[in-house]
């Protein structure tokens, strides 16, 4: 993955050093996972938070193998 280095304002980035450290991230990934919402935000408009953050889990749970079928009898 390639990276690249960008000016943010400095009030993000401590309220990002916090929550990294509340969800066990770091200040970059933390700021990774806002941008990724964000953009899911702004692509489905429709959909609330909630969901979007639900479906994120749900990526990480299926990336983790930890899914199990549902029966819908």
């Amino acid at each position: 993955m390639a990276t690249s280095s960008v000016r943010l304002d400095q009030d993000l980035v401590e309220k990002a050093t916090i929550m990294a450290k509340a969800f066990n991230r770091t200040p970059p990934k933390q700021i990774e996972h806002w941008a990724k919402i964000g953009e899911m935000m702004e692509d489905n408009p429709e959909l609330p938070y909630e969901f979007v953050k639900q479906a994120i889990i749900a990526k990480a749970e299926r990336e983790a193998g930890k899914l199990e079928a549902y029966d819908f009898d």
